[in-house]
């Protein structure tokens, strides 16, 4: 199925969850530090594991960062 990650196209398997998603990118395995929006609304980390991503999502991924 394909989805619409911060803007861009990206295929990823029917089913996959919220947190399946973030552990394809790369981030920290616990979530600290991670935001997640699906069709504009914020997805909770405790629930990143029982949210199925449906095809044509619109899924924004947010990664703060320490900086000046």
């Amino acid at each position: 199925m394909e989805i619409i990650l911060n803007g861009e196209p990206r295929d990823l398997p029917v089913g996959t969850t919220v947190a399946g998603l973030i552990g394809t990118l790369g981030v920290r395995a616990d979530g600290r530090g991670v935001a997640v929006a699906v069709d504009g609304v914020v997805v909770p980390r405790a629930v990143w594991g029982e949210t199925p991503l449906a095809p044509d999502a619109c899924v924004e991924v947010l990664v703060a960062v320490q900086g000046g």
